[in-house]
């Protein structure tokens, strides 16, 4: 039978392969089994911290602090940029709280989650935050105030494409304060599954609030990093990937039909400035599949 050790030892040589370093957690959602690599260690949420605002949104309509059914206008030329969604539209458009949140989590709208920020407040997510136990995850930053410190620390308008630093040092790169989790957004790898198993255990906030946000990730559009690990059609995996200049993470569940429930965080950084290399994205699957098949081991 394979070891904690063992598979921690595949994980990490795998990891070493494609040129990145991992600090991973997963742990059943109904049991107690663990397994983790440096999952104490602070790590840079990127698009992860969604996944709290998403909570704080869902917490706030179940408690009538907020109504998800309000309609939400938004013209064009909001100033957080984004390769994909709100950011891209020509024309104003109206939706509700509950339409952007899809947005937020589904494609990872910056424009969508810099409204519901705006809305929540960042001090209500971190009060909800310590009140449910986890001290080290910090939402501090909306999305368009880490892309604008990176264009700031670089000195340059910095749009969210990554291949406009591709052949920047990697030591400039590295030094971003949007790569230094004291600075910006921040999680470990420990928490933030235990932030997932609260939600899918309905002890995050009420049902209906907690069922809202395990629906959100479950129509993520993403299948390159956590569920590239869990290819078998009966396998539910909801996610949500968080992505900056030589970060890339996924949290998420992977439900099996037998009822077996797996939170798992793996975040990723990169020993060098490329953007475009998919063997890192396959790893986040790849090291979710071996963390999640040693949780299912006799």
């Amino acid at each position: 039978m394979t070891t904690a050790s063992e598979t921690v030892e595949t994980i990490n040589r795998r990891a070493k392969e494609v040129g990145v370093r991992v600090r991973l957690h997963a742990a059943e959602i109904d049991g107690t089994r663990r397994i983790g690599i440096d999952e104490g260690d602070s790590v840079v949420t990127a698009s992860v911290f969604k996944v709290p605002i998403a909570l704080e949104l869902a917490r706030q309509a179940s408690e009538g602090e907020l109504d998800l059914a309000e309609r939400v206008t938004v013209p064009p030329g909001h100033p957080t940029p984004s390769p994909y969604g709100l950011a891209t539209f020509r024309h104003e458009i109206s939706m509700s709280w509950h339409d952007l949140a899809i947005l937020m989590i589904g494609i990872s709208d910056n424009v969508a989650t810099d409204l519901i920020l705006a809305r929540v407040g960042k001090d209500a997510v971190t009060e909800t935050l310590r009140k449910l136990g986890f001290e080290r995850t910090t939402v501090p930053q909306d999305c368009g105030e880490v892309l604008s410190g990176i264009g700031e620390d670089l000195g340059l308008s910095y749009e969210d494409d990554e291949r406009l630093l591709s052949e920047l040092p990697f030591e400039r790169l590295a030094a971003l304060r949007a790569l230094q989790p004291e600075h910006t957004c921040a999680t470990t790898a420990a928490e933030i599954t235990g932030l997932l198993g609260q939600i899918w255990r309905d002890e995050a906030a009420s049902p209906t609030a907690c069922a809202d946000v395990r629906r959100w990730p479950e129509l993520q559009v993403w299948p390159h990093r956590l569920r590239s690990g869990f290819p078998d059609d009966g396998i539910r995996v909801s996610g949500k990937t968080g992505t900056l200049p030589s970060v890339r993470n996924e949290v998420g569940v992977v439900e099996y039909p037998d009822g077996g429930r797996y939170a798992v965080g793996i975040f990723t950084s990169a020993v060098d400035s490329r953007s475009r290399v998919p063997e890192r994205d396959a790893f986040i699957g790849f090291a979710a599949a071996q963390a999640v098949e040693w949780l299912r081991l006799p």
